[in-house]
């Protein structure tokens, strides 16, 4: 049974967060889409929320049934990794355990539109990653997305989009096996489209070539630790 002072708490926190999403949150974000995803995403649920790239498909990261439903909902092979993404570098590390290497290249192009690979911590579920032991991590240089990341936790961090099918950078755009899947749409306008590149620092690797290339490799050719 919980006592009447531990639910007066709750509800205070319950108040505190929902003051700070009406007076805090990001400019041009619908509060009321905000409170609701992270409610959905607390229950299980997917939502769709925008970046700086393309329309991202969010369900919990770290649950293993919310992941499997993201799959499901892309129609996406169970051995094609999803992303993890969070709100910050200092989020990602209590999910992840990068090298001194990887962690000075996260620190110096986080956020933004990459994806770094780095060996996950066991609290990220095998099914994020086909089994794999490492994990692509996003952290987006947009304030919706990270007002959402911030919220409700680490989440996935995948194209809203059936695989297959081309990304998705308006919400009019959404494909209906996807719209009819979510419980939440955050509707951000237009985003700029470009795909994020896809890194491991530590082996100096780029998996997909993408915003930011350029420069990446500069620092991946002379990394300055």
């Amino acid at each position: 049974m919980t006592d009447d002072a531990d639910t007066g708490a709750e509800d205070r926190r319950r108040d505190a967060e929902n003051r700070r999403l009406d007076d805090d949150g990001p400019a041009g974000v619908d509060r009321d889409s905000l409170r609701r995803a992270v409610g959905a995403v607390a229950s299980g649920g997917l939502v769709v929320y925008p970046t700086e790239t393309v329309y991202g498909l969010g369900g919990d990261a770290l649950d293993a049934s919310a992941v499997e439903r993201v799959f499901e909902t892309k129609g996406r092979d169970r051995d094609d990794p999803l992303s993890l993404g969070v709100a910050s570098v200092d989020d990602a590390l209590a999910h992840t355990r990068p090298t001194a290497l990887a962690l000075a290249f996260m620190r110096a192009f986080l956020p933004g539109p990459v994806t770094v690979v780095v060996e996950r911590d066991p609290s990220v579920p095998g099914a994020l990653t086909g089994g794999r032991d490492r994990v692509g991590v996003r952290v987006p240089d947009h304030p919706i997305a990270r007002a959402l990341l911030e919220e409700a936790g680490p989440l996935t961090a995948t194209s809203a989009n059936v695989s297959g099918g081309g990304s998705v950078t308006r919400v009019s755009d959404l494909d209906e096996r996807v719209r009819d899947r979510v419980d939440v749409v955050i509707d951000g306008g237009e985003t700029g489209g470009a795909e994020s590149t896809v890194v491991d620092p530590e082996h100096g690797e780029i998996h997909r070539r993408g915003a930011m290339a350029g420069a990446i490799e500069a620092w991946l050719a002379d990394p300055p630790v």
